[in-house]
């Protein structure tokens, strides 16, 4: 049956709940740390040099983003109420920013940039207490989209970066320190295997930098030998400007735009480790994803607060968590806490900060690539059928050419010129546009709201049987979704009988025609309980006579085609199809 997790076991040292020896957590923790801390030094530092922005400032950005990243990473590892994943999910500087962040600080200065940041925090606050409501929004194809528009937004400010070496360096310096970086990353990212290829960034700015101190002036020693071993940076508050002129409306939307898309990035990383984090597949605690994305909305509200770039979750730590099979969260804890102490140790941190600006440019050469790909991923596995291709298609274009201004330049001018001259914020809203279209003219789902009792069953009966009947389906298919309706309404109920649920609860039951198949979606009060981990728990049980529960889970495995669980913290979503033919 479909969309269940199986009921194999994986190879795992630790799972969350366990704790490694103190030695190995703090080993590891290191590890997490060294893959993730450039990317989070090397953000705002590219942010605020293409700026323009002053040594003072860039600074105290760098030592907020890594007290920021260390504190929301122990929050996402401790979990603390309703914030934080509950897993190893490293918070780090987001690169995606970058493009609009540079966009704000040449406009209207830091204060504009923090303001905007704190504004679209608060819209990803809303996105994790209510995720329910906006899961046919934020689609993953609204996701994959955006994801590969990010290389094309960065592109024009990568590129000035790799010429960025003083006037007196040789002719050659730029170009031999980006191709060294870039073929040592290539070499490693292409041929090497396991956690070498973990290290490939890293490895790869250190033969760029070590091949830019062959230049003259190309690594800043001078930086790291006057940095302090032990301090605290010059307090460069910039705060916040709520002025609301035109500049703060033209970029708001693709302020929101890019911290969407980064909490469906969030959202990815949040499955993506849950996967990998238990010995016994489970299905996704979509509670632990809301989590995960308040904590992420908390580290954007703070990088406002402070005046330095966003954060978000960095995918490193699931490849690491995966290759180590060690997913305890004491180690997420060891790293938020290096992290915090880099942000005192200034010669560290200016090890790093003078790196040369080809071989930063090179590193995120490689770092929206693989965004590109990721975005392809993502819209591949959500599946491309000729509509979505076609919304995907038309937004990519679209973003590009008013990003490179092929369209209508001499109209679009002034604010209109900052508002469509960011391809994440053109294509972004096309390919919404262009789904919700295709959402809204499509068949017209039927909707029940009732009471969720067993007394209710004869009123559902009925209005599947309608459903049915309006859409001409055979009476096989009928009798399918009149036994799926019964067993959903008795398996949801239980629990309240049991004690285990709140009463006065309430059903939600939506029904969507999709072709031969027909999709019931079932919304009620969330519940302790996931349905698809009972269902994969059949399969486990060789003895012993089926008690109630068993038998009403297993008729429903019968009848549906595939059954997906999304418990929050508000609501339980149970989709199920129900195709002519149901999966056995």
């Amino acid at each position: 049956m479909a969309d269940r997790p199986t009921a194999t076991h994986q190879d795992i040292r630790y799972e969350p709940d366990e704790r490694p020896p103190l030695a190995l957590s703090i080993g590891l923790g290191f590890q997490y740390a060294i893959l993730a801390v450039a990317g989070i030094v090397l953000t705002p530092v590219m942010m605020i040099r293409i700026a323009g922005g002053s040594e003072v400032y860039l600074s105290w950005a760098v030592f907020a983003a890594l007290v920021i990243s260390g504190t929301t990473t122990i929050i996402q590892s401790v979990r603390v109420g309703r914030i934080g994943a509950g897993y190893i999910l490293l918070m780090g500087s987001s690169g995606a920013f970058i493009a609009v962040c540079v966009a704000a600080l040449e406009q209207g200065g830091p204060g504009l940039m923090a303001s905007l940041i704190v504004i679209a925090s608060l819209f990803q606050f809303a996105l994790a207490t209510k995720l329910s409501l906006f899961r046919r929004i934020f689609t993953p194809t609204v996701a994959g989209t955006v994801l590969m528009l990010i290389p094309v937004t960065l592109g024009p400010i990568i590129f000035r970066k790799l010429n960025d070496v003083p006037a007196e360096a040789a002719t050659s310096a730029a170009p031999v320190t980006a191709g060294v970086t870039l073929a040592l990353m290539a070499v490693i990212s292409m041929r090497a295997s396991g956690v070498w290829r973990l290290w490939a960034g890293a490895l790869g700015m250190v033969a760029g930098s070590a091949c830019g101190g062959l230049f003259y002036g190309i690594y800043d020693t001078k930086r790291v030998l006057e940095a302090d071993w032990v301090g605290f940076p010059q307090l460069a508050w910039p705060g916040l400007d709520f002025g609301f002129g035109p500049d703060f409306w033209a970029l708001l939307p693709a302020f929101v735009l890019v911290t969407l898309v980064g909490a469906l990035d969030t959202i990815g990383d949040g499955i993506a480790i849950q996967r990998i984090s238990w010995r016994r597949p489970r299905a996704i605690d979509f509670q632990s994803i809301q989590g995960a994305l308040t904590a992420d909305s908390l580290g954007n509200l703070l990088s406002g607060l402070t005046g330095t770039v966003p954060n978000t979750t960095y995918a490193a730590s699931i490849a690491v968590a995966d290759l180590t099979r060690v997913a305890a969260r004491v180690v997420g804890i060891c790293v938020g806490v290096i992290f915090v102490v880099l942000a005192f140790l200034p010669k560290l941190v200016a090890v790093i900060v003078a790196i040369p600006g080809p071989v930063v440019a090179s590193y995120y050469i490689v770092l929206v690539a693989s965004l590109f790909i990721l975005g392809v991923r993502v819209l591949m596995h959500d599946g491309l059928d000729y509509r979505k291709g076609f919304a995907v298609g038309i937004a990519f274009w679209l973003g590009i050419a008013f990003q490179l201004e092929w369209i209508y330049p001499e109209l679009l001018q002034g604010a209109w010129s900052d508002l469509l001259g960011n391809s994440m914020t053109v294509g972004g809203v096309t390919v919404i546009v262009l789904t919700q279209f295709v959402e809204l003219t499509g068949p017209r789902p039927r909707r029940l709201k009732a009471e969720l009792t067993l007394a209710n069953l004869p009123k559902i009966d009925s209005f599947l049987s309608a459903f049915a009947a309006r859409g001409k389906r055979s009476q096989e298919m009928t009798d399918r979704l009149r036994a799926v309706g019964e067993e959903m309404l008795l398996t949801l109920t239980r629990p309240e009988e049991e004690g285990r649920a709140p009463s006065g609860r309430h059903l939600l039951l939506v029904a969507r025609n999709d072709g031969d198949a027909v999709e019931l979606e079932f919304a009620a009060t969330t519940d302790d309980t996931n349905l698809e981990d009972q269902l994969a728990l059949l399969g486990e049980q060789t003895s012993g006579p089926p008690v109630e529960t068993e038998v009403s889970l297993r008729l429903l495995r019968h009848y549906a085609s595939s059954v997906r669980h999304q418990q929050f913290h508000d609501t339980d979503v149970i989709t199920v199809r129900v195709g002519p033919t149901a999966s056995m």
